[in-house]
């Protein structure tokens, strides 16, 4: 469980409530890290998220459930999050249109991909948790 009582832990909190993209990093089954950037929703000790049912991250998860996430750091390089845990698809998650948090968070999104709700459900149908969460990082340092 995430401890999100301290300065680490509540400007991590600040990030998942307010940012729109978290950079997910899987390791294929010959080593290679391979982050790419995702839309997430935070769902009580885990992260939600969509994907197609090809993607490569998919097929690493399956083989190393062994994650990271972070956000992008800031201008100064020093706002760090880093998350480490372990995914797991979800089959018996509802699809994104039935998740509230996710459509008001990303509806704008969906929509300037060219979908809606239903079509971006269909698109994007496998459901993926990561959960088991340890938090590392740095504080931006409060400049005077």
């Amino acid at each position: 469980m995430l401890d999100f009582t301290n300065e680490l832990g509540l400007r991590a909190l600040q990030r998942i409530q307010s940012e729109q993209i978290i950079w997910l990093t899987t390791v294929t089954p010959s080593g290679v890290p391979q982050p790419r950037p995702v839309w997430f929703v935070w769902e009580g000790a885990a992260f939600i998220l969509y994907s197609q049912p090809t993607a490569k991250k998919l097929r690493h998860i399956e083989k190393n459930p062994n994650v990271s996430l972070h956000f992008d750091a800031g201008p100064t390089g020093v706002d760090i999050q880093v998350l480490l845990g372990v995914a797991a698809l979800d089959r018996g998650a509802p699809p994104a249109k039935q998740m509230p948090a996710y459509l008001e968070k990303y509806s704008a999104g969906i929509a300037q991909i060219g979908l809606d709700p239903d079509s971006y459900s269909a698109e994007f149908s496998v459901a993926v948790r990561i959960s088991s969460l340890r938090l590392r990082g740095l504080l931006p340092i409060n400049q005077v």
